[in-house]
């Protein structure tokens, strides 16, 4: 399906680092004006110092994403031509070792944030006749892995409302694609697992010695850009073809794992997943 240009104005969430950083940038190399948030001060000071137009924004407080909507649709005189849907939180831990809290907070960032962000500017989308909406998910969209089950029902969930809002929007010039990145080198990975030992009950939990493992592995390990990790660039390539393209995708997938994680999804019985995944937790418990 052939889609109108939009206007090159993009509003890009979780810009600190990483793919909202390279994704912004890359647009901004390509004549876009482009609206950058960050939650943090010393961040957003960072993005005007490199001439973004700053907004902050906090997706887990309401009354936050409201503020930002006012800002942007005063900085671009309405809705933006683009939203590209990037910031996001990742919650590890058990499902057993979760409070509601923790699961509350994983949905307000990657979910109820999002859909309130985007459902303020789907009207002048919609008025204009033409608009894009990126929704960074991951293969873990695709594929539930143990330890990592808020983060991945978080993602399943944002899928879900992606292919509803791609449909709904038929025929009003809006198109919806999803970039399901898999393991991208950023400071993500990092950031997760502090969130265990604010979240979770790590001497109590059956899996205390796996937590503390896992924590110092990947505080510890240097990844670099090759065959199955890439960089964020690759990612804000796929999002720049869904802005930029008069056919969108509905879905980009970016690296080997998330190619294989829709094929998994696809045509793996629900046995062998099991079988497999199920081994990880059996060592985990062996190792202590």
């Amino acid at each position: 399906m052939r889609y109108p240009i939009i206007p090159k104005t993009a509003l890009v969430t979780g810009c600190s680092s990483g793919i909202g950083l390279a994704a912004a940038t890359m647009l901004q190399s390509r004549g876009w004006r482009v609206f950058a948030t960050a939650r943090k001060s010393q961040d957003l000071e960072m993005l005007v110092a490199s001439g973004f137009e700053a907004v902050e924004i906090d997706l887990a407080d309401e009354a936050s994403v409201g503020h930002a909507v006012d800002a942007v649709m005063t900085l671009a005189d309405g809705a933006p031509g683009a939203v590209v849907n990037n910031a996001g939180h990742g919650q590890p831990g058990a499902v057993e070792d979760l409070d509601r809290e923790a699961l509350t907070h994983q949905f307000e960032v990657n979910v109820f944030g999002l859909q309130q962000l985007t459902r303020a500017f789907l009207p002048g989308m919609i008025e204009r006749g033409a608009g894009r909406v990126a929704m960074v998910s991951s293969v873990l969209g695709n594929v539930s892995l143990p330890f990592l089950g808020a983060y991945c029902s978080s993602k399943f969930a944002l899928e879900a409302l992606s292919d509803s809002l791609r449909v709904e929007m038929y025929g009003t010039g809006v198109a919806v694609s999803v970039v399901q990145p898999g393991p991208i080198i950023t400071a993500f990975r990092h950031h997760t697992m502090d969130k265990v030992d604010a979240n979770a009950d790590l001497q109590a939990s059956r899996f205390s010695a796996f937590y503390t493992r896992e924590m110092e592995r990947r505080r510890t390990r240097v990844k670099t850009p090759g065959f199955i990790n890439k960089s964020p660039e690759a990612v804000g390539h796929k999002i720049v073809h869904a802005l930029e393209s008069s056919r969108p995708w509905r879905r980009y997938c970016v690296s080997p794992p998330a190619y294989a994680g829709a094929l998994i999804r696809r045509f793996f019985p629900f046995a062998l997943m099991d079988a497999l995944l199920t081994r990880r937790v059996r060592r985990t418990l062996e190792q202590g």
